[in-house]
């Protein structure tokens, strides 16, 4: 049996919160720790819902141009 309780990913220089199934806050302790709002991303929720978190969104993210 296998069981994810946190998934963080790091793109693009954000950091995106994918799951937390903890009772902590992680992204306010990432806050803590120093990180800005608009440098986390929370990814567990839908992207609607996305700007009215308080934390950053995809759209922040500059868009990369491949070659």
């Amino acid at each position: 049996m296998y069981a994810c309780f946190v998934h963080l990913d790091i793109k693009e220089r954000k950091i995106w919160i994918q799951r937390n199934g903890t009772e902590l806050d992680i992204a306010c302790g990432v806050v803590e720790m120093g990180v800005p709002q608009s440098d986390i991303i929370l990814g567990l929720h839908p992207p609607y819902k996305r700007p009215y978190t308080g934390y950053g969104t995809p759209e922040s993210i500059p868009e990369t141009v491949s070659i």
